[in-house]
């Protein structure tokens, strides 16, 4: 494995997860007295229910006094829940939340707990349940990515930062069985026409060679009135991603886009997809940075750049390669003279190796390890070693990377195999793509409608 697991844990963990949309909400307007018309603010499109604008509330709200449980059509989920689904989303973080950034993100995993469980019990009412066996099945995959099919250490790791086994795997059942539902009851009604798919891929094929860019977005919308706490709460996000906060997580709990689910990802689109103000953003950056708060039409966007590629054209960083990654480990106390001597004794040693059938045999006399992966896709690792991998001939490595701290190593090429070139265009992908489009927006809709009907109690 290349990455440290507590690192890679969080990626894997932002493959589950509720869409985030936000609570709509129903009012039943009593018929006023005529004398009390005149208070009434206009019905328009920026105010449908004709709220007046000096609201005068009564009584007194104290958001400490409530606290943040709630029973969901008899489900109750608990302040245990919310704590270990909250040490989920920061554990993806290298610096400490702030205290009131925690409030605002415990009530976000509230609500996405309510929708999982509405969710669940929706998905329990059309007899698609998921199995103990295939939950663990899941959950199986997910340690295999992150601790080399180690179980028990993956539930040790979400022991230490505060979440736990059953947290999880609860919201690998929402998945699943929410997946399950939209596969059997929407997906088989969704239609994509020949034409549709013809056009979207004439306009592709007019773009060969153009750019385009694989774009995470964080939407916070806004009004006139809340635009400035809005953009405070922008900056304060935008900080804690700076300090190492993941993206992926911050867009599932802040984010109000339908992307929100996915961690925002809008996958590889053209400038002309994106709003004006985004696609002049996002011309000018490269992949791995982070620009905002944008303001566009209804709101504000954070925007995360994570690759850019040219359209239907091969690209070197989708070759899969094998590769032997080799490594040494320092002793905790060990001073600076040892570890530069220990580094130079492993530069050499490196240097010495006759290709990648000799690297076993090297490594041992220097106690260092070796882990071999043969399907490593170019784009996945790191932006500063895709281009020196890239560039290597078999059996050449790249130079010593790495830290006392964490272990000094190398990366042997053994194996490259190229990407073929496009001919033309994936007529089923385009369909696909299409499709899994509208299947979210009637998910969405579903949502909405099962929020509407749910009778939800907070204690």
């Amino acid at each position: 494995m290349i990455l440290n697991a507590p690192s890679r844990i969080c990626l894997a963990l932002a493959a589950f997860g509720t869409a985030l949309s936000p609570v709509a909400l129903s009012a039943q307007a009593a018929q006023p007295e005529p004398s009390a018309q005149n208070n009434q603010g206009p019905q328009t499109a920026q105010n449908p229910l004709g709220i007046p604008t000096d609201v005068a509330m009564f009584g007194k709200t104290d958001p400490n006094v409530r606290t943040a449980t709630a029973v969901v059509n008899g489900y109750v989920i608990t302040g245990t829940d919310i704590d270990q689904r909250v040490a989920l989303v920061t554990a993806a973080s290298d610096a400490p939340v702030p205290e009131a950034e925690m409030q605002r993100l415990r009530m976000q995993v509230l609500r996405n707990l309510i929708d999982e469980t509405l969710q669940i019990q929706e998905a329990a009412s059309q007899e698609i349940v998921p199995t103990p066996a295939e939950i663990n099945q899941t959950y199986a995959r997910v340690a295999s990515q992150n601790f080399g099919q180690d179980m028990a250490a993956m539930s040790a790791y979400l022991t230490s930062i505060g979440s736990s086994e059953a947290a999880l795997k609860r919201q690998i059942e929402g998945e699943l069985a929410w997946q399950r539902l939209l596969r059997r009851d929407i997906a088989p009604f969704i239609n994509v026409s020949e034409e549709e798919v013809t056009e979207l891929a004439n306009r592709l094929e007019a773009a060969r060679g153009t750019d385009e860019y694989r774009v995470a977005e964080i939407y916070l919308s806004t009004t006139p009135e809340t635009e400035a706490a809005v953009r405070e709460n922008a900056a304060r996000i935008i900080e804690q991603l700076r300090q190492g906060g993941s993206f992926a997580a911050y867009a599932r709990q802040f984010s109000e886009a339908s992307t929100a689910a996915v961690g925002g990802d809008l996958d590889f689109v053209r400038l002309a997809q994106l709003p004006s103000e985004l696609s002049t953003a996002v011309s000018q950056m490269q992949p791995g940075q982070l620009v905002g708060p944008i303001a566009i039409p209804g709101g504000l966007s954070i925007v995360y750049l994570l690759d850019k590629r040219q359209i239907l054209t091969a690209d070197p960083r989708d070759a899969l390669l094998s590769l032997k990654q080799i490594s040494i480990t320092f002793a905790p106390d060990v001073n600076e003279a040892t570890a530069a001597a220990r580094v130079e004794e492993f530069t050499g040693a490196i240097n010495s190796m006759r290709g990648c059938g000799d690297a076993e045999r090297v490594a041992a006399t220097i106690g260092a390890s070796v882990v071999t992966n043969d399907q490593i896709r170019a784009r996945s690792l790191p932006e500063t070693l895709q281009q020196p991998l890239l560039a290597l001939q078999v059996g050449q490595t790249t130079p010593p990377f790495g830290s006392v701290a964490d272990g000094v190593r190398v990366l042997m090429l053994c194996g490259r195999d190229d990407p073929e070139a496009t001919t033309g265009v994936d007529v089923e992908q385009i369909m696909d793509r299409l499709a899994e489009e509208r299947i979210g927006k009637r998910a969405q809709r579903y949502l909405r409608d099962l929020r509407n009907d749910a009778y939800i109690v907070y204690n």
